[in-house]
């Protein structure tokens, strides 16, 4: 029997670009403890004692948190955490939804990010029992919407690709947890962030009273620079990452599965385009 801890974060600001980002990173339960302790124990060497998270991002912090997210990285190049990013574009305008699914857009979204951007079905060619303890950061809805949200990530289980793959989820194992006690979290947040950060040009921003760039909008475009070489680095392959576009299954649809890192640009079925949205 495995089991995989898969933590879940979301950010559905309306950026210039891009909107409706969703990350993950999951680590198999015998790593956990491990990482998690060493992951601490690196935040106190660097007197990191409150939460990290990329809206902290300041050239005051950069090289605290440069260190901490390299170091973040080693875990991911060795494959203990898997991360996943999600995002839609702009330039491909939703249309036909209906009323229930426009209220409903944000967990729709985050059901089809759960269900495939880690390419469960892919998991498990042994056929031995898979756990997945899935935790998410608060879900902002009301009791109700989060309780049948969190059905719909239980039900998973008993679709014919879990099946197949022998994965199991507990119901008392699905929880909503709150970032600053999880370090494996944070470290996902510092990501998404700077990926929405750069893809949303928010790197371009101008301080209105001095004509410059402000600041914080420096140490986090470094800080972005730092986190896409890591990205680069994972891989021979990934040298020239893409990062506002689908990462590649490199011939292989197990790769969705294998991959240390993935992006995953979600376009909907039914779109049309809008030019006023194309990056420049």
């Amino acid at each position: 029997m495995k089991t995989y801890i898969i933590y879940c974060d979301e950010s559905t600001k309306q950026g210039k670009y891009y909107t409706n980002f969703y990350g993950g990173a999951l680590v198999e339960s015998k790593y956990f403890q491990e990482i998690n302790d060493k992951l601490n124990q690196k935040k106190r060497e660097l007197n990191l004692y409150g939460e990290v998270k990329w809206s902290k991002v300041s050239l005051q912090y950069l090289d605290k948190y440069k260190s901490f997210i390299e170091y973040y990285f080693s875990f991911v190049k060795d494959n203990k955490i898997k991360i996943r990013i999600m995002f839609k574009q702009k330039y491909f305008q939703t249309v036909g939804l209906t009323k229930e699914q426009q209220e409903n857009e944000f967990y729709l979204l985050y059901y089809q990010f759960f269900k495939h951007a880690f390419g469960f079905r892919y998991c498990n060619d042994s056929k031995e029992e898979i756990y997945l303890i899935p935790y998410f950061d608060k879900l902002p809805d009301t009791t109700e919407k989060n309780e049948k949200f969190k059905t719909f990530i239980y039900n998973l289980q008993f679709l014919d690709e879990f099946k197949k793959a022998n994965i199991k989820i507990r119901k008392e194992d699905i929880a909503e947890v709150e970032s600053h006690k999880h370090v494996i979290l944070q470290g996902m947040d510092i990501i998404m962030g700077a990926i929405q950060f750069r893809l949303n040009d928010e790197h371009k921003k101008i301080d209105p009273a001095t004509g410059k760039k402000g600041n914080k909008t420096k140490a986090k475009e470094e800080l972005y620079e730092h986190i896409r070489n890591l990205i680069c680095n994972l891989r021979p392959d990934f040298k020239n990452f893409n990062i506002g576009d689908t990462t590649g299954k490199k011939g292989s649809w197990k790769n969705l599965w294998l991959h240390p890192y993935r992006h995953w640009k979600f376009v909907s079925k039914n779109y049309v385009i809008d030019p006023s949205k194309a990056k420049k």
